[in-house]
């Protein structure tokens, strides 16, 4: 099946520019169509190439703008958009935000009169650009990756690089207030890039809350107004377009945030392997990543998840959905973990208070589920979350408490012991090291049962002398 869409996909742009229209741009008035399979197909997709930018060198891909339909997760329906590509990279998808699902075909068209439109077989529109009468007169990608409607005057009418999805290309400015977004699949959760007046920052957001796991402050302290991608790295424009940072990685092609692990990465083009790859990530531990874990879960010091067993049956691989719902939690009971700590910033912070006092804070306030105090700074810090908890030295200051139902009774501890209540921290090495010595106990016994069961052999008797 693979192999039919990969064929299909191919004689779609084949034809196309047979017909002159797989170029870096068309006129008004194009239409083409794209069918589904007469029955549904699990994991479909069709791509229609309408548009290549030209390159002057082979050493790195062309920019490919493509109408593609998807199979969703509802069964019967495709995803429809248009889609930018960078080789085999998607860049940009009119789809990013709006979804727009169709049974059986889907249109694009530029109209007459200069609006793009992605319609269905009824006719009836999903997407537009809505660019109606604005002397639109061609759809251009550029060689920068930019998609663009233009009119007689060559003026930017329209242009993908104002609606940013989960990709910065190289050339593209995001000004203060923009974002880039990332949404992980079967997830109620979402990152974010932002660029903020004092800073650029990557933020973890779940229904009404939000918290940051990496931040960049720009020298002195400077108002930070927009950044742009540059062949030389990410830079950080003041308000007098004074550059004020710069997070450096040459040959940078474009700028992503993945959707798995939220991780920022600068990638480039490496011709010898034919692929891009990262260069730069703004988070190289894999603890530092706010979902190293399940929620409730401890990025030990070794890369593995331990579990906090703050349910009555301790089950770390429950629903999700089941963790992170945000029911009140009235009338529980903290208890404080050493040794661990959250990436998470942002959440309620209260200063000048003791322990005791945080610990209290966050047992009133049903919306709380954790809690970090640092002894330095007097500081106690809520979240409504219990994610991106992390093993860090038990001498650091630092202490991460969590709210459980009453009555729990978690791990082996003692009445007046409320201290370590991680189930199995470290627990995949203390796995490991069982199985070891089980598996040569078991080598032990299954060799002394073999040898037993052989036939043991016959001593001949000496004749007694008389």
């Amino acid at each position: 099946m693979v192999m039919k869409i990969i064929t299909f996909s191919f004689l779609i742009c084949l034809f196309s520019k047979l017909q002159g229209h797989c170029k870096s741009d068309i006129n008004l008035g194009f239409t083409l169509p794209l069918s589904a399979p007469i029955e549904y197909t699990p994991g479909f997709i069709g791509k229609a190439y309408i548009m290549e930018t030209e390159t002057s060198s082979r050493r790195e891909p062309s920019f490919k703008a493509a109408l593609t339909m998807e199979s969703s997760e509802y069964k019967g329906r495709y995803l429809c958009s248009i889609q930018v590509f960078f080789g085999d990279v998607r860049v940009w998808s009119s789809g990013h935000y709006t979804k727009m699902y169709v049974s059986n075909k889907c249109i694009f068209e530029l109209t007459e009169d200069g609006d793009m439109r992605l319609k269905r077989s009824n006719k009836r529109v999903g997407w537009r650009s809505g660019t109606s009468g604005q002397g639109i007169e061609r759809l251009e990608i550029q060689s920068t990756g930019n998609l663009v409607l233009l009119d007689a005057m060559n003026m930017i009418k329209w242009q993908s690089f104002n609606f940013p999805t989960d990709v910065m290309l190289s050339g593209q400015r995001l000004d203060v207030a923009t974002q880039l977004t990332s949404f992980p699949k079967d997830s109620t959760m979402f990152y974010s890039f932002e660029v903020l007046r004092d800073k650029i920052a990557l933020f973890l957001n779940l229904d009404k809350l939000k918290y940051s796991y990496w931040e960049y402050k720009p020298i002195e302290n400077k108002t930070v107004n927009f950044l742009r991608l540059g062949a030389k790295g990410l830079d950080i424009f003041d308000d007098n377009s004074h550059r004020i940072g710069r997070i450096e990685q040459p040959l940078t092609r474009f700028l992503a945030i993945g959707n798995i692990t939220g991780n920022l990465g600068l990638y480039s083009y490496k011709p010898d392997k034919g692929k891009f790859e990262a260069t730069f990530q703004a988070l190289s531990n894999t603890c530092d990543l706010p979902v190293a874990c399940k929620p409730y879960g401890i990025c030990t010091s070794s890369k593995s998840c331990s579990c906090i067993k703050v349910m009555s049956n301790g089950d770390c691989n429950s629903n999700e959905e089941e963790w992170l719902s945000m029911k009140r939690l009235c009338d529980h009971e903290m208890v404080e973990l050493e040794g661990v700590t959250t990436v998470l910033r942002n959440g309620t912070e209260a200063r000048n208070v003791s322990k005791e006092r945080c610990e209290e804070l966050c047992k009133k306030d049903c919306e709380c589920r954790g809690a970090s105090y640092s002894v330095s700074e007097e500081s106690c810090v809520m979240y409504g979350v219990v994610m991106g908890v992390k093993e860090i030295e038990r001498e650091s200051g630092l202490s991460y408490m969590v709210k459980i139902p009453k009555g729990v009774r978690l791990s082996d501890e003692k009445s007046n012991v409320r201290k370590w209540v991680v189930g199995l921290v470290g627990g995949i090495d203390a796995l490991v090291i069982l199985l070891l010595l089980s598996g040569f106990g078991f080598y032990y016994i299954r060799k002394r049962r073999k040898s037993l069961s052989q036939p043991q052999p016959q001593l001949q008797e000496e004749p007694i002398a008389e």
